[in-house]
């Protein structure tokens, strides 16, 4: 039996396929089910309305809207926040300017890479290079 501590509480458990303790999971449980009701009776809610209505974390919301238990094709309003900026969204890990953001800078380190002299071979060393040159910076 492989034991590990929750990483929600801090309890030694005994790992399963959640990767948290019995009572964190009956916990989460608990808060979809608070956070489902109220977005049944008010489809016009907000990700920080929903979450003071209900005192259930905005991060946990949006675990919930990631893993598909909570719609936002249902709920109108319902939107999170990106992982890079903090905008609100409603699909995806990122807004559409940090995705821009990002390609652009790829595409410029991959450029560099290539007008430096990189690797003769081409190919799929030139992707690894361009990815360590971005982690140095």
């Amino acid at each position: 039996m492989n034991l590990d501590n929750c990483p929600r509480c801090g309890k030694l458990y005994a790992k399963n396929f959640k990767n948290m303790c019995s009572a964190c999971i009956k916990d989460i449980e608990l808060e979809y089910d608070r956070c489902f009701k109220y977005l049944r009776e008010n489809k016009g809610a907000t990700i920080h309305e929903l979450s003071e209505a209900t005192e259930v974390s905005v991060k946990q919301i949006t675990k919930f809207i990631k893993e598909g238990r909570i719609s936002v094709a249902n709920n109108p309003n319902m939107m999170y926040p990106c992982e890079v900026c903090g905008i609100l969204i409603r699909d995806g890990n990122m807004c559409d300017g940090c995705r821009t953001r990002l390609t652009r800078d790829l595409t410029a380190a991959s450029r560099e890479e290539r007008q430096a002299g990189g690797p003769e071979s081409g190919g799929n060393n030139a992707a690894y290079h361009t990815l360590d040159r971005l982690r140095k910076d």
